[in-house]
């Protein structure tokens, strides 16, 4: 008995495996009006152009590539392919990460200059009093003037230099 429903068992996987095999035939049909419609028969009376459609159940597969192992920790990663696009686009960052350390060099220069001038950069004119509240004037030097104003027009530069790395292609 044992013997009997395992080969019905068997039979009856067997049968399912066998129909997926099979496709039904499948017709393009076209009405008069040339509605197109597809059918795995063709309806009785039919006045249409039918066209048997045959599929090669083989056609549209794929044989994929065996999945190499992971890479573990500590080994070498393979070179990442590149092309001309990602070579640009990779120069392109390049070029903004330099401008953007130029602008911050030149900002921080500038901040430098003004926050801390040296002795020489600083007149102090008027009477120094003490006591009385009065103090001498300080007043930027005609070089601590050139000085600042060359490290504003290199802060403004690097902004342009910037914006154009920025907008290049």
């Amino acid at each position: 008995m044992k013997m009997l429903s395992g080969l019905c068992l068997a039979m009856a996987l067997c049968v399912p495996a066998a129909a997926l095999a099979q496709t039904a035939p499948l017709y393009k049909l076209v009405d008069k009006n040339g509605k197109v419609t597809y059918a795995e028969k063709i309806p009785p009376g039919w006045e249409g152009q039918a066209t048997r459609v045959d599929i090669d159940t083989q056609r549209n597969t794929a044989t994929l590539p065996k999945a190499s192992s992971a890479p573990t920790e500590g080994s070498p990663r393979p070179a990442a392919a590149s092309s001309p696009a990602k070579e640009a686009a990779a120069r392109k960052e390049k070029r903004i990460e330099a401008a953007k350390k130029g602008l911050e060099d030149a900002k921080a220069n500038l901040a430098d200059a003004i926050a801390n001038p040296s002795e020489d950069d600083v007149q102090r004119i008027g009477n120094a009093r003490t006591g009385g509240g009065a103090t001498a004037r300080a007043v930027w030097s005609d070089e601590y003037r050139a000085r600042i104003e060359g490290l504003e027009k290199a802060v403004k530069d690097a902004e342009a230099k910037l914006a154009e790395a920025e907008a290049s292609t």
